[in-house]
């Protein structure tokens, strides 16, 4: 059903997205070239790819770079955001040099469902995003493309439909599958809620880790966190024949996300005692220990380590999802 892939997310480290333009940076980073040789080795079918690399790129390259993913088999999708890439005009003649139909969207900055941290611009973001998508949605239908919206750690599911629904026909949404914790919601429910509009999905998972403040969503191989993959598999089933999808291990920094904060939750709509608990109870499964380090080599300085760290890390995530019969 799914038709997986890569996105450059995983891999940040290795491509030389991580500490970019900083002493940390990687000065043996790979890049396009590189993604695309790890994307073969691992069989994709879809590459998502990172926007500000297909800006660079003359009309001419990009021609090549269509013939060559077709070559390979591959699905191209552009990897977008509103105001975070580059303008929504460069995406849009990514998508339409390289015959790509979706464009992933991120919307956001917010991170770790904190809209507390924006204080009263919350408010002024949502408007800017709704405003941006009545503009930009329309334009997608007319180029045969779909902004798929991704919950990137910001918005709830309720949320997404809405923005879906305003924006009409041009907006899908980008499912990342460990993105229903961030924002307090439960895989299945969040599931549930969207599968109509999913137009793409990122695989990703998490470890959670209880702390006094909340929990920390833990980078892991895909399949070895608490998304409950066959389950939520068969409710986007019910809904679509094939979907894109990409596999994306968490970032290299844990996300804490503050829920038995008070003030964590401005900027929320009412949640019921039952959506909480359906969400606290997902996120028990393969726990990580209260006392156990969640850091990455990259949270703990160790810039040597992270070159194996993340390609093994990528090989067992597609190893698991071929073992579930997700990943062909």
């Amino acid at each position: 059903m799914l038709r997986v892939g890569l996105n450059p997310y995983g891999l940040t480290y290795h491509l030389g997205l991580q500490g970019r333009g900083t002493p940390r940076a990687n000065a043996a980073a790979t890049g396009l070239e590189g993604f695309i040789a790890i994307a073969t080795e691992l069989r994709a079918e879809t590459l998502e790819i990172y926007d500000p690399w297909l800006q660079a790129m003359s009309d001419a390259e990009l021609a090549g770079l269509k013939a060559r993913l077709g070559d390979l088999g591959m699905t191209p999708v552009v990897s977008a955001g509103l105001n975070m890439m580059g303008p929504m005009e460069s995406a849009f003649r990514s998508a339409a040099a390289l015959g790509a139909t979706t464009i992933r969207l991120g919307l956001s900055p917010v991170l770790c469902g904190d809209r507390n941290a924006f204080g009263e611009k919350w408010h002024a973001l949502v408007a800017s995003i709704r405003a941006a998508l009545a503009e930009w949605g329309p334009r997608a239908a007319d180029a045969g493309t779909v902004l798929a919206i991704e919950n990137h750690q910001d918005f709830t599911s309720a949320e997404l439909v809405a923005f879906c629904e305003e924006a009409g026909s041009g907006v899908g949404i980008t499912f990342d599958t460990g993105n229903t914790f961030p924002v307090a919601e439960a895989p299945l429910d969040f599931t549930r809620r969207i599968a109509p509009f999913v137009r793409h999905v990122h695989l990703k998972d998490y470890r959670v880790q209880f702390t006094e403040e909340g929990y920390r969503l833990v980078r892991c191989a895909i399949g070895d966190g608490a998304v409950p993959y066959p389950a939520m598999i068969a409710l986007l089933a019910e809904h679509h024949d094939s979907l894109t999808a990409v596999l994306e291990p968490g970032a290299l920094e844990a996300r804490h996300v503050r829920l038995f904060t008070p003030d964590w939750w401005n900027g929320y709509a009412p949640k019921t005692a039952r959506e909480l608990a359906a969400c606290l109870r997902a996120a028990q499964v393969n726990r990580l220990p209260e006392d156990a380090d969640p850091r990455t080599p990259w949270e703990r300085g160790e810039d040597g380590a992270l070159e194996a760290y993340e390609l093994d890390m990528i090989r067992r995530s597609a190893a698991t999802m071929r073992a579930l019969g997700i990943m062909r």
